[in-house]
């Protein structure tokens, strides 16, 4: 098997999973307490992903998988800053993931904030600051602002993930990691793929 044919294997077993979700047809995969103990000794998740703090996005429950098979990053509105980015590349550098998912979500508060011309004070304006790019390119689309925003706000934080470390731009340019953006819609539970980089 190759190493792209690898990296596809993984995205799919994300999907697949989201699908079992979707349908009810859960399993909980590694969660009981045997498995549990296999993992004290190390970890290695074979996704990094992304996403969005809301409670109503719990992506270990959306991608039907357990303890030890995603290495989880939340942040509102699942922004490319620094912390995040640092952990996209531990995961990368450290746990050799070959799947990297920047996700964001159907009526994400934070995008929704960015897209009022309201000043936000404290580091919430910092937050905000960073998703606002999103919103003035999706200003240029037809359908909602908001959603569309939400699409595009996960597409840049994807390509920043690439511009912003050298690292993660090698093991994308080298095929050792595949960088995807993605959409949760909370109506449907289902994830949509929106672009590969």
């Amino acid at each position: 098997m190759t190493e792209t044919t690898l990296r596809y294997t993984y995205l799919q077993k994300l999907l697949d999973g989201n699908g079992r979700y979707v349908s009810g047809d859960v399993q909980h995969p590694h969660s009981d307490k045997n498995y549990r103990r296999t993992l004290v000794a190390g970890q290695k998740p074979f996704a990094a992903i992304l996403g969005c703090s809301d409670s109503r996005v719990p992506l270990e429950m959306i991608f039907d998988q357990g303890l030890g098979d995603i290495f989880v990053i939340r942040v509102a509105g699942n922004i490319a800053n620094e912390d995040t980015i640092a952990s996209v590349e531990y995961a990368i550098a450290e746990l050799a993931v070959p799947i990297v998912m920047v996700m964001g979500h159907s009526q994400c508060g934070a995008v929704t904030a960015a897209t009022q011309p309201k000043v936000f004070s404290g580091h919430l304006r910092h937050l905000i600051d960073q998703i606002r790019p999103a919103v003035r390119r999706a200003g240029g689309h037809e359908g909602d602002l908001v959603d569309n925003a939400i699409r595009l706000n996960a597409e840049i934080m994807a390509q920043q993930l690439i511009d912003r470390s050298d690292l993660i731009a090698n093991a994308s340019n080298s095929h050792q990691t595949l960088v995807v953006a993605a959409y949760y819609d909370l109506h449907t539970g289902k994830v949509e793929v929106l672009n590969e980089l």
